[in-house]
């Protein structure tokens, strides 16, 4: 069931096609919780994007909807692709954009993960 106030889940977004098998992606990891695949138009040397098996449209939903397991394996295996991909000594970022106003393209949640050179401060002080 969606939080209140989101639309429902759109079977036809291009990560549930993705999921799927419907549309070929670069695939870094998966797991019986995420899949990740690495960003079609990279805004870094390494950038993935990190999406829940499941059908939830934003981190609400995730949060409320998915199963303890679910949450648990989703946010184990972020941490597990910044590892294997060697960015944990260095540094990374986790970018996760909700709504309309954060710019979110595809309502299926979903994190971007960013890392490979200095990243700069995320809001410029």
């Amino acid at each position: 069931m969606p939080v209140s106030g989101l639309p429902p889940y759109d079977t036809q977004n291009i990560f549930a096609r993705i999921l799927r098998g419907e549309i070929p992606a670069g695939k870094v990891y998966e797991d019986d919780f995420a899949f990740a695949f690495n960003d079609i138009n990279p805004q870094a040397p390494a950038h993935v994007l990190v999406i829940p098996k499941g059908s939830y449209c934003s981190f609400a939903d995730f949060s409320a909807s998915a199963s303890d397991a679910e949450i648990a394996g989703f946010i184990r295996a972020v941490g597990k692709i910044a590892k294997d991909l060697g960015l944990e000594a260095p540094g990374y970022r986790l970018l996760a954009n909700m709504g309309e106003h954060a710019g979110q393209e595809v309502p299926h949640f979903h994190v971007h993960l960013f890392g490979g050179r200095p990243l700069g401060r995320m809001i410029p002080g």
